[in-house]
């Protein structure tokens, strides 16, 4: 799969999935932007992906912005078309997960906090980024989760699940409205991946055994598993797939 000066956004790009996926893109020639929240810890995990994509032969472009503001989410798309003139690629991989649950008593803060991220940066960036997508006839990827599908396998993880479950249903209405002008969304809904979603999550590092035993097939995905899925979904391989979601999960769902 080639992606040859295909300008590719990927939020949450500091590490996990997004890294992967950025080093993955640059390797298929694609210019890069890789965003993340800008702070101390994550300008050094921005840099660090920067490097492993610079060795492929081109610069990626670091944008910080907490994409969750709107004035931050539309500088970022800004800085994208100033710098690269064009977009190809649209992957909505920032997620976040905030402890909360019916009986802590903190639910509404936990929802009123994934959702801006989860969900609604989600909407805003899709909405942002569109009319440049259909000038290129690109597409959207957005990063989903398994835990929109089951229960919560904390009860601390409520208002992520429900962001999930709401964005799987936004990326089909997305995708039936934007089909009309060439313009493809598809979700991806991994099971446990071995990243800092659990830890940035205040839910700590876990035991690895304990969540291998979650899936049938007693293992954790690692990031560019995901990585690739993505890569093919945008890709012209995938040009008859809109609107789908592709779990990968280890068979979790089958539980």
């Amino acid at each position: 799969m080639s992606f040859a000066d295909k300008v590719v956004f990927i939020s949450g790009a500091s590490s996990g999935i997004g890294a992967a996926t950025a080093i993955e893109f640059a390797k298929e020639g694609a210019n890069v932007i890789i965003n993340g929240f800008n702070n101390i810890e994550n300008e050094t995990k921005l840099n660090n992906v920067y490097k492993q994509c610079e060795k492929y032969g081109k610069k990626p472009l670091i944008v910080k912005a907490d994409i969750s503001k709107d004035e931050e989410a539309k500088t970022a798309i800004e800085e994208t078309i100033k710098h690269f003139g064009r977009l190809d690629v649209l992957v909505n991989n920032a997620g976040v997960s905030k402890s909360g649950s019916i009986l802590d008593g903190n639910l509404m803060a936990s929802y009123d906090a994934v959702m801006a991220t989860n969900l609604r940066a989600v909407m805003h960036l899709t909405t942002l980024a569109t009319p440049y997508l259909i000038k290129t006839k690109g597409n959207i990827i957005n990063i989903s989760s398994v835990s929109g599908k089951s229960s919560p396998v904390l009860p601390q993880m409520l208002s992520y699940g429900i962001s999930k479950a709401a964005l799987d249903h936004f990326t089909r209405c997305a995708a039936l409205e934007l089909s009309e002008y060439g313009v493809r969304v598809n979700a991806i809904s991994p099971g446990p991946v071995e990243t800092d979603f659990r830890q940035n999550a205040g839910l700590g590092i876990g035991n690895r055994t304990e969540r291998e035993n979650l899936t049938p097939l007693k293992r954790v995905s690692k990031p560019i598993e995901i990585a690739v899925l993505i890569l093919f979904l945008a890709s012209d391989k995938a040009k008859g797939i809109t609107g789908s979601d592709f779990v990968s999960d280890n068979g979790f769902l089958c539980k």
